[in-house]
C-alpha cells in the first residue's frame, strides 16, 4: 500500500506542477491582452514512459508550449507609421542580438530618419534599413514605401513553412531556432497603413481557463491530503503489533 501511495503522491505533485505552469501561461496571456501583435500561448500535456530508477519504468507528465499564431483584430489608429498585416508574415527587425521577427507594427522615425520599433531597433527593408527623408509617407498593400511621392524602399516581410521554427522571446519578438529554415515571401498578404493588429488573447477565454485551473488545483490538493492520510494510517495503525 505504501508503495502505491508514494506513486499516487508523485503523480499528484506532477499534476500540481503542470497546473502551476499552465496558470503562469494564462496569467502572461492576460497581462498582454493590450499588447499590439501579441500571440497567446497554450500549454499541452502528454504522458511519456521513462526510467525512474534502475529497471523500473513509469509514466510521467511532460509539457509543451505552443504559440497560437491566429490573427488578432485590426484596429484603426490613423498614424502613418502604424502597420498591420492581414494574412501571414512577420516584420524583420535588426536587434543587437541579430534578426528578430514580429507582428507588432507600431513603428516610429528616429533622429536619423530611420524606421524603428519603440525599442529603437531598425525595421528592415528588402535592401536593408529603411530611411524616411520627407513628410508624406505612403505604404501600399505590398509593403512598398513612398515618401513625398518618391519610392523609398519596400518592407521585408517574411514567413516560414513551419512556424514552430520560431520561438518567443522578450519585447514581443520571435527568434529563429532552426538555422536551416528558409525565409519565404508570404503568399497571402495585405499591409494596412494606419492600422495596428491587436493581441489575439480573449479575456473571457483566459479568465474561464483561470477559474477551471484554480478548481482543478484545489481538487488535486485534496487528493494529496487523502494520500498523506493513508500513509499516516499505514505507518501508525497497520504496522502496530497486537
Amino acid at each position: 500500500m505504501y508503495i502505491k501511495n508514494r506513486l499516487g503522491l508523485t503523480e499528484s505533485v506532477e499534476t500540481l506542477l503542470a497546473q502551476e505552469h499552465r496558470m503562469n501561461q494564462v496569467s502572461n496571456n492576460l497581462a498582454n491582452v493590450n499588447t499590439n501583435g501579441f500571440k497567446k500561448e497554450n500549454v499541452t500535456f502528454w504522458e511519456m514512459l521513462y526510467t525512474a530508477s534502475g529497471k523500473r519504468q513509469r509514466v510521467g507528465k511532460a509539457m509543451k508550449i505552443i504559440t497560437n499564431h491566429a490573427q488578432g483584430t485590426v484596429e484603426l489608429t490613423g498614424n502613418p507609421l502604424d502597420l498591420a498585416m492581414n494574412g501571414e508574415g512577420f516584420f524583420k527587425i535588426q536587434t543587437p542580438d541579430g534578426i528578430r521577427y514580429t507582428r507588432a507594427g507600431n513603428f516610429f522615425r528616429n533622429d536619423q530618419g530611420q524606421m524603428v520599433t519603440p525599442n529603437g531597433h531598425l525595421v528592415m527593408g528588402q535592401g536593408g534599413e529603411i530611411t524616411i527623408q520627407g513628410n508624406e509617407v505612403g505604404i501600399d498593400r505590398y509593403g512598398r514605401i513612398s515618401v513625398d511621392g518618391e519610392e523609398a524602399g519596400r518592407l521585408a516581410i517574411v514567413t516560414f513553412d513551419n512556424l514552430e521554427v520560431l520561438q518567443k522571446e522578450g519585447e514581443n519578438y520571435f527568434r529563429l531556432i532552426d538555422e536551416s529554415a528558409q525565409e519565404l515571401p508570404p503568399e497571402l498578404l495585405e499591409v494596412r497603413q494606419g492600422y495596428l493588429e491587436a493581441s489575439n488573447v480573449s479575456t473571457v477565454v483566459e479568465m474561464t481557463a483561470m477559474i477551471d485551473l484554480h478548481r482543478a488545483y484545489e481538487a488535486q490538493q485534496k487528493i494529496v491530503h487523502s494520500i498523506d492520510s493513508l500513509d499516516d494510517r499505514a505507518i501508525n495503525s497497520v504496522g502496530k503489533l497486537t
